[in-house]
């Protein structure tokens, strides 16, 4: 029966574990938990090919439970329903340990059916599921749950498994097999942190083999993929990597903000990014460099003209403009300010000199009475009351420290006071 090399060389000891080691190390806190016997439920978050299964079924061996699999694609309520049949029978006389692979995948009331038992502890849930399990597991089980994030694993520790399948393929088909430093490096880099993919290209790369073998780049190139980079517009990484992204241009640092920039780029996802753009030069930039707002438009517009790849240099112009540029966040404060009172109820009546008085009998109303046009005075300024009474001293903005805030907050000291 045909064994898939990735199911042959799984681990059967915590220390063979790949990667992980900020759960599963000595006196980690999955670690200790392991070690004590006492396995709470527990949701396991990360991306796939990382360990999640291997860990969850290593547990029910070290704490002696029945193993069970189900995954929330396809399995239904009876297939949950079958496996609770099994509790404190000979069947699972120590109890069991149900593996539920995708759980965001269930809908509410598939998940409200393992809550008595997993209550009790008569099942031992462990979830595992590639997105957010705060935003796609219901809080019922969230809250009977320790969520533990699983991480992709480090090139370094990547290449210690594609040797194992090296050597362990070597015996299998009685034959030398090694790899070139590149073929390791570009196989261990490019599968993404996925030591099942990694594991996939060594067994795709060796099942043909019939004589002693070196693996070349060049044999290794056409089954890498072409981008190793896990992105998906609507998981946690497009979030993360956009957070990122805007993160480090508000911070100046031109060489993360492009290496971020360059991961968006290789995803091709032109309208997160100039979307992400526009919005910092008024929030981030603001009026410290007012003209960043068109300059920043008028790139993001050429980069939509020529599409990728060429696009990649008006956005590449766009970010550098932007981390180099002078910062101030008093747009985003002040409005955001205004906001909150408005959405508070903190207003009152809108001054009656301010109201509109271009019908027949405004005057009658007292509407527009006593209003003072500005450009009939000195500087096009007098003072007069805008706010509404209750908010007549308030203050929204303020003038950020930055050259042209500055010299601008000069000129309506001087006008103002005089």
């Amino acid at each position: 029966m045909y064994l898939p090399l990735a199911e042959a060389l799984r681990p059967t000891d915590l220390s063979d574990i790949a990667g992980q080691q900020h759960l599963i190390s000595n006196n980690m806190p999955l670690f200790n938990i392991i070690k004590s016997g006492n396995i709470p439920n527990m949701i396991f978050y990360g991306p796939s090919g990382i360990g999640k299964t291997t860990l969850a079924n290593l547990i029910a061996k070290l704490c002696n439970k029945t193993f069970y699999k189900l995954n929330a694609t396809t399995a239904s309520t009876g297939d949950v329903k079958e496996i609770i049949d099994n509790v404190d029978t000979l069947m699972a006389p120590n109890g069991i340990l149900l593996y539920l692979d995708e759980i965001q995948y269930f809908s509410k009331k598939q998940q409200q059916v393992l809550l008595d038992f997993i209550e009790t502890g008569k099942i031992i849930l462990i979830a595992s599921t590639t997105e957010n399990p705060y935003f796609y597991v219901y809080n019922a089980i969230l809250s009977r749950s320790t969520v533990f994030e699983f991480k992709p694993v480090l090139p370094c520790d990547v290449v210690t498994v594609i040797k194992k399948a090296i050597n362990y393929q070597s015996k299998e088909l009685s034959y030398n097999i090694t790899i070139a430093k590149d073929a390791l490096k570009a196989i261990s880099y490019g599968c993404g942190g996925d030591v099942r993919k990694a594991i996939n290209t060594v067994e795709l790369l060796t099942t043909n083999i019939t004589e002693d073998t070196e693996i070349t780049l060049d044999m290794a190139k056409p089954l890498i993929q072409s981008s190793s980079m896990r992105y998906d517009k609507n998981s946690d990484v497009h979030y993360d990597v956009l957070s990122a992204f805007q993160k480090s241009i508000r911070g100046s640092d031109e060489n993360a903000a492009l290496h971020y920039l360059a991961r968006l780029i290789v995803a091709g996802d032109i309208a997160s990014i100039t979307r992400r753009l526009l919005v910092i030069a008024s929030e981030d930039i603001g009026l410290a460099f007012p003209n960043a707002a068109s300059i920043v438009k008028s790139l993001v517009d050429s980069a939509f003209q020529l599409g990728f790849p060429e696009a990649r240099i008006p956005l590449a112009e766009a970010v550098i403009l932007l981390c180099t540029a002078p910062k101030s966040n008093s747009v985003i404060t002040a409005i955001d300010e205004a906001i909150a009172d408005v959405k508070s109820g903190n207003y009152e009546d809108i001054p009656s000199h301010l109201k509109d008085s271009h019908y027949k009998g405004a005057a009658k109303l007292g509407k527009g009475l006593n209003y003072n046009y500005p450009h009939d005075f000195e500087n096009n300024y007098i003072v007069q009351q805008y706010l509404p009474n209750n908010l007549k001293d308030k203050k929204y903005y303020t003038f950020g420290n930055n050259k042209f805030e500055q010299n601008t907050k000069q000129y309506w000291d001087k006008i103002k006071k005089k």
